[in-house]
């Protein structure tokens, strides 16, 4: 849901890495509310009393490590996420542009989403690796770490196992995109003045906004998606989760009849604390990267302000940056030694 601006004056491995490790800050500093939400969707005895009693309770039984497990698997798969997702997009925007190079907006949102399903394809065993390393508890743990979870979920219950409720991904995309078009078709209302009119601080409140409305719309898809990558006859109590179930709309029956269907939006409050500080911090940290990639390419005269550097034009990319400063530098030297050829 969150995503930045593309800056041009970035290269490509730049702008990756730049997300790279803004996602992995924003993402381990809102890791204790991640592991109150996952533990709350799959129902384990921690969140049985509401938001804050979780913290209390998970701080006794698992102290303060346990806030953050599965954050490395979190992390992990960002890198491969972003790569596969940026490919992607572009092939297929590439695909569907018109003579002009510009495309359509409901062909944006398709490739968008293909680009989406990809990634999520392509990396979906490390969620479900993190819902695992959340679940268990750390005083008799199963797994350690990301690779031994990987490997002992292949042994014991085969590949499936490491794709069980991936379809829960797709079908959660289809209110998921439905929020997130609501609400940007109703933000010139909102602010009374065109979108390209909208300041970055009103951007920034349109992204928690869009983000706020399409997970809580797509949140019970995800619940049992939760549920489904936790359940497992091999684990003690089936891996903590607060149903058994067969399958996916079996799933969705027995937490309806046995908790009622506001539970399929257990842990929907700490989800919603976290949109602000999550994107705030992403923002934040990949304002500050650019900056010291700014100043490397030699845009900017600091890596901590954006004052720019006299003489440089801002709408040239990198390499054509360098390439004109190479020039400048030999057409300098050659003219040095002409003048000293004439004093001779």
């Amino acid at each position: 849901m969150a995503s930045v601006k593309k800056d041009d004056r970035l290269t490509s491995s730049q702008s990756f890495m730049c997300v790279g490790f803004a996602g992995i800050f924003s993402k381990t500093v809102t890791s204790p509310l991640e592991v109150v939400k996952i533990k709350s969707q799959v129902g384990t005895f921690h969140c049985k009393r509401g938001f804050w009693q979780s913290f209390l309770l998970i701080y006794q039984n698992e102290g303060l490590r346990g806030f953050w497990k599965g954050n490395l698997a979190s992390c992990l798969r960002l890198f491969p996420y972003t790569a596969v997702h940026l490919t992607t997009y572009r092939k297929i925007v590439h695909l569907h542009m018109d003579e002009l190079g510009s495309i359509s907006q409901w062909r944006a949102i398709f490739a968008g989403g293909l680009a989406g399903f990809a990634a999520a394809m392509m990396t979906y065993p490390l969620e479900v690796a993190e819902t695992r390393l959340i679940v268990q508890s750390c005083r008799q743990p199963t797994y350690v770490g990301v690779v031994h979870t990987l490997s002992k979920i292949y042994r014991n219950e085969g590949l499936p196992a490491l794709y069980r409720g991936f379809s829960l991904t797709l079908l959660g995309a289809f209110p998921f995109s439905i929020g997130c078009y609501a609400v940007y078709m109703n933000l010139d209302k909102l602010w009374q003045k065109p979108p390209f009119r909208f300041t970055p601080l009103q951007n920034f409140i349109n992204g928690c906004l869009a983000a706020g409305v399409a997970q809580t719309l797509s949140y019970p898809f995800e619940t049992v998606k939760r549920k489904m990558q936790a359940q497992s006859g091999r684990l003690p109590h089936f891996g903590g989760v607060d149903v058994h179930f067969s399958g996916m709309i079996d799933c969705f029956v027995q937490v309806v009849k046995s908790k009622g269907i506001l539970s399929l939006w257990n842990g929907l409050t700490a989800n919603t604390i976290k949109i602000v500080p999550s994107f705030g911090l992403l923002f934040t940290c990949f304002e500050m990267c650019k900056q010291v990639c700014l100043y490397r390419n030699g845009y900017i005269v600091s890596p901590l302000s954006y004052r720019l550097a006299p003489g440089v034009d801002q709408s040239l990319g990198p390499s054509e940056l360098q390439e004109a400063k190479r020039y400048l530098k030999n057409r300098s030297f050659g003219s040095g030694e002409s003048s000293l050829g004439n004093r001779w």
